[in-house]
């Protein structure tokens, strides 16, 4: 499958709602609210392909030493082609130009993000986030995610994913 990576535009807004969506409401993610992405558009990369958007991805910093990839989605006709392995390194990429020292992922599954060189952590070592945002979520108190983490200053990343 080929897939061309860029950032997102305004014009990717409703696609990027609408590739979302459905795993929201199987709550594999937490939705994102169309106004939600126009206000943090410019953390998005997207993954396009003959039938549009095949991809979406996230990066959203939280201060010099700490940013979350998020909103990881790939179209089912993209699944199992390394698609979400290809955003989350560009988020990697986009995190090491800007000098930020480590990347975090709450996920439910953790076997991409160990290939990619991520480790897993409790989540209460990210208090930016837990504290932050996380308290604001409806599944505070039921949180199934796991904590993943990578230091992009020891070279840990893996190119097998």
């Amino acid at each position: 499958m080929s897939a061309a990576l860029r950032k997102a535009t305004v014009d990717d807004a409703a696609a990027i709602s609408d590739l979302i969506a459905p795993y929201a409401e199987r709550d594999l993610m937490l939705p994102r609210p169309l106004a939600q992405l126009y206000d943090h558009l410019r953390d998005f990369h997207v993954a396009c392909d003959d039938e549009g958007l095949a991809g979406c991805v996230a990066l959203h910093v939280f201060d010099g030493q700490l940013a979350e990839v998020k909103s990881l989605a790939v179209a089912p006709r993209a699944v199992g082609h390394g698609l979400g392995g290809v955003l989350v390194r560009r988020c990697l990429d986009d995190a090491r130009a800007l000098g930020v020292r480590r990347v975090f992922a709450l996920v439910l599954r953790d076997d991409l993000w160990r290939r990619l060189g991520f480790d897993v952590v409790a989540r209460e070592t990210l208090p930016q986030k837990v504290w932050g945002e996380c308290i604001f979520c409806p599944k505070f108190h039921r949180c199934d995610e796991v904590a993943v983490v990578i230091d992009l200053l020891n070279g840990a990343e893996r190119a097998d994913a």
